[in-house]
């Protein structure tokens, strides 16, 4: 019985795999011939960067994509253009109502004649991706708020998905965020770093999917992990109490430490932005090269058939494990990633509320 269970799971792992395969070389924009050359460069930066349109697969030299909303202010008359992405490909030299993609400064949109960039507040690929992740995480606490909602819990336990979420809202609460802070000011904060926990965990995930409506490299981009560790900061500097700022400007350390030369108020101060610093660079650096590992061997399926066809077969052989292999691991490194970030912002608050109220279980 066990071996026959076991049997039928190491089947659905095989088929896991070979859909895994098949997705990622959808992912992979495919040369039209096979003299063509792979840029590997282009093709692992395109995939990693924002973008003001969703690509979704490319047949030949057709390209398949998602045009988004593009919304810049122009400096020449000052007033906002609303227009689809999709413009830029129809019109002349890709240059529309003045405004072009300018792919040597990072894909931005630039006015012709202006060196500066103009406001923009474009619906990006990421933006787009953020929305489809926010509604993921409603798809998944609304039927739990229901149940709670409609149940008592000192008579019932909830049972199958709704139990799942509790176990892990309950790990995460009590585990990391109570034993991070101490039980007697975690519970003001438990709201804010559980809904961190579950954005970063459900965009690590999402960004994981090779096809829409996944793939976006949300965790991999500096300005969303700078945004993540700017809302620690405000929650560790702004709420922290009278004790916490006299450690940082009169730490309890011998008096020619702090004066005349202030040098351990100035070290405190300077802790002040390393720490979220540090939580900013930690996820993005994670994320980004996990993604790129993984573009980078499916790349290389492709190179090693425009060398060899045989030689080909057999890397692509090896290279489809290695990258199932990359992305078991990422599946873990998605899940360490979100609960570092929590842990760590749970003990900078707890920091900020000093040790003689601040307990551990």
């Amino acid at each position: 019985m066990i071996s026959r269970i076991i049997s039928n799971d190491m089947k659905h792992i095989y088929a896991i795999g070979i859909a895994l395969i098949f997705a990622l070389f959808t992912f992979i924009p495919a040369p039209a011939h096979a003299e063509e050359e792979v840029d590997v460069k282009e093709i692992v930066l395109g995939h990693m960067s924002d973008a003001y349109e969703w690509h979704i697969t490319t047949f030949g030299h057709k390209h398949i994509s998602l045009p988004l909303p593009v919304i810049v202010k122009s400096q020449r008359d000052g007033q906002w253009h609303v227009f689809s992405s999709a413009r830029f490909e129809e019109a002349a030299g890709g240059v529309y109502d003045g405004f072009y993609i300018d792919a040597a400064r990072q894909g931005k949109i630039y006015e012709k004649g202006y060196e500066e960039r103009p406001w923009d507040l474009s619906i990006t690929k990421d933006v787009v991706q953020i929305w489809l992740n926010v509604l993921v995480l409603l798809l998944i606490f609304i039927p739990c708020a229901r149940w709670y909602k409609r149940h008592e819990v000192t008579k019932e336990a909830p049972k199958g998905f709704v139990g799942c979420i509790e176990v892990l809202v309950s790990a995460i609460n009590d585990d990391v965020i109570k034993t991070g802070i101490g039980e007697k000011n975690y519970r003001p904060y438990s709201p804010f770093l559980l809904t961190m926990f579950f954005f970063i965990l459900v965009t690590n995930l999402m960004g994981l999917i090779p096809f829409f409506p996944g793939g976006a490299n949300v965790t991999g981009n500096i300005t969303i992990t700078f945004l993540l560790a700017f809302l620690t900061f405000i929650a560790i500097n702004v709420f922290g109490n009278k004790e916490y700022w006299k450690e940082v400007f009169w730490p309890d350390v011998p008096v020619w430490m702090k004066c005349p030369v202030p040098l351990m108020p100035v070290i405190e101060f300077f802790s002040l932005f390393t720490k979220p610093f540090a939580l900013m660079v930690r996820l993005f650096a994670n994320m980004l090269a996990g993604h790129a590992i993984i573009l980078s061997l499916t790349c290389v399926i492709f190179i090693t058939f425009q060398v060899n066809l045989y030689v080909g077969s057999a890397i692509s052989v090896f290279s489809g494990l290695l990258m199932i292999f990359m992305n078991a691991l990422e599946l873990l490194v998605a899940f360490i990633q979100a609960y570092v970030f929590t842990m760590l912002s749970a003990i900078f608050i707890g920091l900020a509320h000093p040790h003689h109220e601040h307990t551990t279980n």
